[in-house]
């Protein structure tokens, strides 16, 4: 059980491994006016960036799960670095279906919301490790401007325009699930920038290396399109932010 080679060749430089830069994930801590003892669960939490610096920096104690040895490898890492190995628990498991075995004050799910076959079930998953006035954070695309064509929306990695809602429609869509809306931060195209720029880099240095590898030809082609992508259609056209949630 693993992510596909893919996605870690993309991203193995990444500490943070959605559209945040440190300072946004910073800020979100902040936000959310944490306190020492906060328990929280991260499902699909990559290299552990957010449990390991909120616990350093609010004294939060948390669980990662994540399916990817190479970046539960780093989230480990990254614990030791910053001194909080005995308040970050990792978890080599699917996040989908993941239950903690007692109620946690915040249940997190940062940009991977195909844990739950999308957003809704997604927050019903999560709802399941929550305890009675609980926070949910919940990382997600939204529209920034109506894309033109197929083209554009295939440029966003969307397949149609239907996958995502506008901002507005987003936040109208919490409040029908039932949740308030406390609290969010939203990426920019600098934090955007940041994101996507590093995984051409990552994939081009893999290419130097690795010429020969079977997934070679694939990531070629990625790295011929990926670019012009980004700039031409993600920068314009998609958004994603950080949104958190309370049951009604």
């Amino acid at each position: 059980m693993d992510l596909p080679r893919q996605f870690v060749i993309r991203e193995r430089h990444h500490r943070i491994h959605n559209p945040f830069d440190d300072a946004k994930l910073a800020t979100l801590g902040r936000a959310l006016r944490l306190r020492p003892g906060t328990e929280i669960l991260d499902l699909a939490c990559g290299s552990g960036e957010m449990l390991c610096t909120w616990s350093r920096d609010h004294g939060v104690t948390g669980t990662g799960v994540d399916i990817s040895t190479a970046f539960l490898a780093a989230a480990r890492s990254r614990a030791a670095e910053l001194g909080v190995e005995d308040t970050v628990t990792l978890v080599h498991a699917d996040a989908a279906g993941y239950v903690a075995p007692a109620p946690v004050d915040v249940a997190a799910c940062i940009g991977a919301t195909w844990i739950g076959d999308g957003l809704p079930g997604t927050l019903a998953l999560l709802e399941r490790s929550l305890r009675p006035g609980g926070l949910l954070l919940v990382g997600e695309p939204f529209w920034r401007a109506d894309p033109p064509d197929q083209e554009a929306v295939e440029g966003c990695h969307a397949r149609s325009r239907d996958a995502y809602h506008d901002l507005p429609g987003l936040v109208e869509s919490f409040g029908e699930q039932g949740y308030d809306l406390v609290e969010m931060v939203l990426a920019d195209t600098d934090s955007w920038d940041r994101y996507v720029a590093a995984q051409w880099l990552a994939v081009r240095t893999w290419l130097d290396d690795n010429p020969d590898d079977e997934l070679a030809p694939e990531l070629r082609a990625e790295l011929d399109t990926a670019p012009l992508n980004h700039v031409r259609y993600q920068r314009r056209y998609l958004g994603w932010g950080v949104f958190a949630l309370m049951r009604r």
